[in-house]
């Protein structure tokens, strides 16, 4: 039976007078690499955004592993369960790559403030084993090697690796990725293909917003389209890929 980990439906967000999202909804299942494509203006990341707590929707409803949840607040989504990733790299530049990692894990912590400030037995102990599990996770991703470097020093695309290593370290229900491949030449593309690839095989489940409609049409196991803020395609990457409204949106004179 499969397990449906994000239902959101409804979504609509007006920015004055311009109706950024009409009525707009997707359900991913455990598991799913899920894609969000669409020409350039057509409301993904107003979407995402929504999703993931940096704006409040007019209207909409939100559930997470079978849970109510109010995106509210990006930390709060982030204690809900939905980690994120960012279009422009947002890591902290001369922190390395383990301490970039360590950060993302301390929203699953339980000593708090009381306990840092005294270094009680257990603020350490737990200590270690944020540093351990960032380790793993700096190896999964492939940059355990660049553990002590700054994350200014690494390369674009290790920086992305990075970045969600981060997004993992808060043991997400979903990972939202935004333009993971943006700016990457074509072997850190592949690399990312093949990290995506392994997410998924571990039973992560992935919501993937990107450009590169060749990349989520290879990755994704479903996909919805927007176009002017409406949702005007949602399957298999084969069915959408056959739909005349997204192939009206992508080579139409539409004006995109």
């Amino acid at each position: 039976m499969t397990e449906t980990i994000l239902d959101v439906r409804g979504i609509s967000k007006r920015f004055g007078g311009l109706q950024a999202l009409s009525d707009v909804g997707i359900t991913i299942q455990r598991g799913q690499v899920y894609g969000l494509i669409g020409p350039n203006g057509a409301g993904k990341t107003t979407f995402f955004n929504v999703i993931t707590g940096l704006y409040t929707p007019d209207s909409g409803t939100f559930q997470l592993g079978g849970k109510p949840y109010t995106p509210s607040a990006v930390h709060e989504v982030a204690k809900a369960g939905i980690a994120r990733t960012f279009q422009n790299i947002r890591l902290f530049a001369d922190m390395t790559a383990l301490e970039n990692v360590m950060v993302g894990r301390h929203v699953r912590t339980h000593s708090g403030v009381l306990g840092a400030v005294l270094r009680t037995k257990s603020f350490k102990a737990e200590e270690e084993a944020i540093a351990e599990r960032a380790h793993q996770l700096l190896e999964y991703v492939g940059v355990g090697h660049y553990a002590d470097y700054k994350a200014r020093t690494l390369s674009y695309g290790d920086q992305r690796r990075l970045e969600i290593a981060r997004a993992l370290a808060t043991d997400p229900q979903l990972i939202a990725l935004d333009e993971p491949a943006a700016g990457m030449n074509a072997t850190e593309k592949m690399q990312l293909r093949e990290l995506i690839d392994r997410i998924r095989n571990d039973n992560r489940t992935i919501l993937l917003i990107e450009h590169d409609v060749k990349l989520v049409m290879g990755l994704c196991d479903r996909v919805t389209v927007l176009d002017y803020g409406k949702q005007i395609a949602e399957g298999t990457p084969a069915d959408v890929q056959k739909n005349e409204k997204v192939i009206e949106a992508y080579l139409g004179t539409g004006g995109h």
